[in-house]
């Protein structure tokens, strides 16, 4: 931190009397020493920080912050203030102010550098100092580093060590529980255990001090607690297993958790940053006290085992995958509602609807065709996102917000050019890579604060809309035009052929990677104000065949209950309505309780019902509703006849393979029992 604050940005007479007034006092020592370009500027930006979020703490200090093109490299200026200065906290004024400035792209190492600065803030031994330092020397030296008082020395290895628990539980809990475990054999108990997540609008400050409170809160509640520190440096994923072992979370943040399905199904308390740090005890008591009385959220599905399987690897299939699926994930929500709105516009208006004027320039608030127009054209706007979305978020999956820029514009050229889905995806991974290339070439301090703003987007951009327009586009819009050319060309046997295939996709990995490669399929061939009947048949047999798993779950849990556990029964239930709705994952829990029985035999009834409906004819100009739909489907009843038909054959099959397991489950329970009477006769504990 030697070359983050010297003596000269440090005023431990500070005579302002306002947050603005304080920010502007320290921000001057910065524009005397070339580390900020623009004082207004960049005072406009620490305004626009502490309007999101008072940077006022418990304690008597206040760290107003921001990031800034205006910053040429991280600096940190200190300022004490007698009078005190209102930064928001509720326990008053403070005197002790931080004024953190980082460069918009400012490099890990300085970031992680601010954090650790935040952590110390936690710690009163080091405030005490501050307040007592008799020079600016004395006072930067401190926040260095370079000098720790005495009292302070414990205090300071403490933090270090906790520091680097993003990996691990707090060592002093665990070192506890050992030891209790070790003196008394019966103490067999275990802490309980908490993962937590921090976050906030900057990721410098706020994030790392309430991990710092809530790593601190947990050695004192005896506790195992572990954060994942979702800030500006990075983060780390928690492993799936200290998730997995977790008896609650907390989450303390105020921008959107990342990868927030991971914690779902555990008691947990979702609070601001700023109540991570200023009342973390509280905090665990309130998880402690969800867990007891049985709290859990219900998130979304758990993760398929294909999904689960892809975790642990970190190889170049692995990160394509999750890149593609970024983009995917990103880009249904426009399918689903462009998609619905373009089949309301033809089931109000017909498909003439298509040419009727703009509804910008005639639209009669009494007329039927009006309203059909304007469903009509809002989802043939949205729909005209759907490749720009699906490129700019696959090159978000690589590089992150840098990515964004190119990829949305490689992926508008690419509808432009006619390149379709497939140079979606081009766009997308070029925007990526490019992004990614020129984040790796060393660049002086002083163009790092443009690089995000200016540079990164320009140079990637120019790069991809040349390779688009001039290299690849082409190509890809030959081979976009092939693919159609021979989906319009199916019939017969290969339609049918092809609605197995899809059926048996859709049914693999129940929303997983290869179910949504089956829909992405489907739902491209309609994304066009005039999709082709090959193409409709596509998207109703790829609904049809994602309907059946958790149909015929439900069905198979009311015609054999017995086979199944008390909580599969209930899930039974809600897989009804799942199923109804076209959402495969609703047959997760069962897939996932019994993998071998489940997947099988719903990929068989999936692939007759994909063949069935492209037999028969079935058409479909939405991308999703399930039988909310129906009345939009060419030939419905022979639709819901293939439905009902790849329901029957998979709920008959997963009650034969469950019925042939039962005798052996009974012969073992009875083996069980007894060995377990002839144990309690003989007065002997069974071995577990």
């Amino acid at each position: 931190m030697s070359d983050m604050i010297t003596a000269d940005l440090v005023d431990l007479d500070l005579s302002a009397d306002t947050k603005e007034a304080a920010a502007r006092a320290l921000a001057e020592r910065m524009v005397a020493l070339g580390r900020v370009t623009d004082l207004e500027g960049f005072l406009a930006d620490v305004a626009a920080r502490e309007a999101q979020m008072p940077t006022g703490l418990d304690g008597g200090i206040g760290i107003p912050h921001c990031r800034s093109a205006h910053v040429t490299e991280p600096t940190l200026a200190f300022g004490r203030s007698a009078a005190g200065i209102d930064f928001g906290a509720p326990d008053g004024p403070a005197d002790l102010i931080f004024l953190i400035a980082a460069p918009a792209g400012a490099d890990d190492a300085h970031l992680t550098i601010l954090s650790s600065l935040a952590r110390q803030l936690m710690n009163s031994e080091f405030t005490d100092a501050l307040r007592s330092a008799g020079d600016a020397e004395t006072a930067a030296a401190l926040i260095r580093g370079d000098e720790t008082p005495a009292a302070t020395t414990g205090a300071a290895a403490a933090a270090s060590a906790s520091q680097n628990t993003a990996a691990a539980p707090v060592a002093a809990s665990a070192g506890t529980a050992a030891a209790t475990k070790d003196a008394d054999p019966a103490a067999d108990e275990r802490p309980f255990r908490i993962v937590a997540v921090t976050s906030c609008p900057t990721g410098i400050a706020h994030t790392y001090m309430a991990a710092e409170s809530l790593e601190n809160a947990g050695r004192e509640a005896g506790v195992e607690l572990v954060v994942e520190t979702q800030g500006s440096a990075g983060f780390t994923r928690l492993a799936p297993e200290v998730i997995a072992a977790a008896d609650g979370v907390i989450f303390a943040h105020d921008v959107p958790v990342r990868d927030k399905d991971r914690f779902a199904g555990k008691p947990t308390v979702d609070v601001g940053v700023k109540a991570g740090i200023n009342r973390p005890a509280d905090l665990i008591g309130e998880v402690r006290a969800k867990a007891a009385r049985g709290e859990v959220t219900s998130g979304s599905a758990p993760a398929t085992p294909v999904e689960r399987a892809g975790e642990a690897g970190e190889g170049y299939g692995t990160k394509l995958r999750k890149w593609l699926m970024s983009g995917v994930s990103y880009m249904v929500p426009f399918v689903a509602a462009g998609g619905l709105l373009i089949a309301l516009g033809f089931a109000i208006g017909g498909y003439e609807i298509k040419s009727a004027p703009s509804v910008l320039n005639h639209f009669v608030w009494t007329q039927t065709d009006s309203w059909a127009a304007l469903m009509f054209q809002i989802g043939a706007v949205a729909f005209g996102f759907l490749v720009p979305v699906l490129a700019g978020y696959i090159a978000y999956g690589m590089a992150d917000r840098p990515g964004l820029v190119p990829g949305f514009v490689g992926g508008m050229i690419a509808s432009t050019i006619n390149a379709g889905f497939l140079g979606g995806l081009v766009a997308g991974l070029l925007a990526g890579g490019v992004v990614m290339a020129i984040q790796k070439i060393d660049i002086p301090k002083a163009l790092r604060g443009i690089m995000p703003v200016v540079v990164i987007p320009l140079v990637s951009t120019a790069i991809v809309g040349f390779l688009m327009f001039v290299v690849v586009g082409k190509p890809i819009a030959s081979a976009q035009k092939g693919m159609t050319d021979w989906l319009n060309g199916l019939s017969g046997s290969n339609a049918i052929l092809l609605g197995a295939l899809l059926g048996l996709m859709m049914c693999f990995d129940l929303g997983g990677p290869v179910n949504k490669v089956a829909y992405t399929f489907a739902t491209a061939g309609i994304a066009v104000s005039n999709p082709s009947d090959s193409a409709m048949k596509i998207m109703a047999a790829v609904m049809a065949a994602g309907m059946v798993p958790p149909l015929a779950m439900a069905l198979a849990t009311t015609v054999r209950g017995k086979l199944f556990t008390e909580t599969e029964r209930e899930n039974g239930k809600a897989a009804w309505v799942l199923g109804a709705s076209f959402i495969s994952e609703g047959a997760i829990p069962f897939a996932a309780a019994d993998p071998l029985r489940v997947i099988p035999s719903s990929m068989v009834g999936g692939a007759i019902t994909g063949a069935l409906s492209m037999a028969f004819g079935a058409t479909l100009r939405a991308p999703h509703g399930g039988i909310f739909v129906v009345p939009l489907i060419g030939n419905p009843f022979l639709y819901l006849i293939a439905i009902a038909a790849g329901v029957c054959v998979t709920t008959a099959l997963v009650v034969l393979l469950k019925g042939l397991r039962k005798p052996a489950q009974q012969a073992s329970a009875g083996g069980s029992a007894g060995t377990a009477a002839t144990a309690k006769e003989a007065k002997q504990p069974v071995a577990a």
